[in-house]
Order: C-alpha cells, then structure tokens, then sequence
C-alpha cells in the first residue's frame, strides 16, 4: 500500500471521510463530507499528512508557509515543526485590540508564501485567504491541499495564476477505498455519478431516505 492511500484509509478509519447523504454550504446534496478538522485530535495520522505535504512540495520556494484558519491551521502547524519552516497565518477577522494584526506571525515585505488548505472545491476561499497576504506584501504562487474534490478549483487558481498542489484527488482517496473494501462497488458508482452531475445527482436524492 502506498502512502497516499494509507492516509486515504486512516482519514476514513478516524472519520474525517464520511459517507451518506449531506447538505453542503452551495444547498446542493453530496453523498461525501470530507471534514479534516478532525485530525487534531489523532496526532499520528496529521504526522503522516504533514510528511506526505512536505514530500510533495519538495522543490518549491518559499521563505514560510501559511494556514488558512481554521482547519489548515493543525496542518501547517504541523508541517512547520516537521519541516522546520516558518509559519503565519490570515486572521479571519482583523484583531479588534491591542496591535490590531490581520496576519499573525513574523514576515517581511517580498517572502514567498506557501499557502496551505485543508481541501479544495472552488477558489473563492483561497482568494480571499490570499488577499491579505499579498496585500502585505508577500508574494503568493502556490497552494498545497491534502484533498482536492476536483470540482474546479485546480482551473479556478490557475485562471488567477496559482499552482494546486494535492496529496490526494477524491478519485485517487475513492479508489483506494475501494480497494481496500472500506465502500462497496455500488456506493463507489453512486459517488461518482454524483462527481460527473451534482446538481442532477441531488435532485434525484432530494426527497429520499
């Protein structure tokens, strides 16, 4: 068994892949949730993303890396200690007090920034995390996910001129599922005719048990 599809199988065996029939933030019904914020608690399944993260980025520059908050945060953090990089992060929310911060973290005008996010469906939230970093003076190229739903994100950031870098597409985490007998050959089809038409797969569901 590969790295990338031993993580596929510890995230399933901890709970942050989760299958049914859930409502997504767009209104749209989704028989995957994938919720990686779970991986704080289980310190040695993070140690494995963060190898297989650093690997992965092996070759890129940068001068530090960020955390989206608030799920990227455990993940960078545990990037920075094991590759001994630096680490900042965008506040969601400029500090109301004291030094009134919107980045937390040491850094100066032209570093290169990795940016680091849990997973990716769209771009709209890695824009937004970007900004402030930029805005700052930093210079942002490339993205590191550990899942990548392949649902446009990837073309979203490179339109802007970013570079997706994943541990896993949601193809390469279903497949390795499947074979190690965690889905059953007919909740694999299903998932995945979900992934060909969202919107026709949730309207045939709305309604369901």
């Amino acid at each position: 068994m590969s790295s990338k599809e031993e993580i596929a199988n510890k995230l399933f065996e901890i709970g942050a892949v989760k299958f049914g029939k859930f409502t997504l933030k767009s209104g749209l019904l989704s028989p995957i949730y994938i919720d990686l914020r779970v991986l704080v608690s289980h310190p040695t399944v993070l140690k494995m993303v963060a190898t297989e993260l650093i690997e992965i980025t092996k070759g890129l520059k940068f001068d530090r890396i960020a955390g989206i908050p608030y799920a990227a945060i455990p993940i960078a953090t545990a990037v920075s200690l094991e590759g001994n990089f630096p680490m900042l992060y965008p506040r969601k929310e400029q500090k109301g007090y004291g030094t009134k911060k919107v980045i937390e973290g040491e850094f100066k005008k032209g570093d290169i920034v990795i940016v680091y996010d849990d997973l990716i469906t769209k771009g709209g939230s890695k824009f937004e995390a970007i900004a402030p970093l930029e805005e700052a003076g930093m210079k942002v190229k490339d993205i590191v996910v550990l899942v990548d739903r392949e649902q446009g994100g990837p073309e979203d950031l490179k339109a802007k001129g970013y570079d997706l870098h994943a541990v896993l597409k949601i193809s390469e985490l279903l497949n390795a599922l499947l074979a190690s007998g965690k889905i059953k050959q007919e909740q694999f089809d299903s998932i995945n005719q979900y992934f060909g038409n969202p919107e026709g797969w949730s309207k045939k569901m709305e309604g369901t048990e």
